[in-house]
């Protein structure tokens, strides 16, 4: 598989999820184990530019496959922009969420198959699956509506 645009061999017993291979086998702590159920979207990576909630994933199916965290966003057309405006619109609070939420919104912007940006109530649906405890949904939705336009 690679993660982040770099080869790697996740030797992994087949019970292991991707969650923990990435965290515990690569170091890469960027996805979060919230809920461990795939209710929370903290966990949210990229698999060949879809997204998926990694908790429920088992490492050994992603064999051959890119896998994009929030340490490798920065390199997609959007994952820059939408970190600068997480931060400007004030998208997060702890930021336990935040990788999810920014990986999340890569996703649901690129399942889109259409050119007119998304209302904010498409986007509040498209990022449904993630959760933010501190109640920053506004900033959020903002954040991911401008990076639309």
């Amino acid at each position: 598989m690679r993660v982040n645009g770099e080869p790697v061999v996740l030797d992994v017993p087949p019970q292991v999820s991707l969650l923990d291979g990435l965290r515990d086998r690569l170091g890469l702590t960027g996805p979060k184990k919230g809920c461990d159920q795939g209710a929370c979207g903290a966990c949210t990576v990229l698999v060949d530019g879809a997204r998926i909630v990694s908790c429920l994933a088992l490492a050994v199916q992603y064999e051959g496959r890119e896998i994009t965290t929030i340490e490798g966003v920065a390199s997609l057309p959007e994952g820059a922009a939408l970190q600068r405006e997480f931060i400007r619109r004030d998208g997060f609070q702890c930021g336990f969420c935040t990788s999810g939420q920014i990986c999340s919104a890569i996703g649901m912007l690129a399942e889109r198959d259409s050119d007119v940006p998304p209302t904010r109530d498409e986007i509040r649906e498209g990022m449904s699956g993630n959760l933010c405890r501190c109640g920053a949904y506004n900033g959020i939705v903002d954040a991911i509506e401008e990076v639309a336009r």
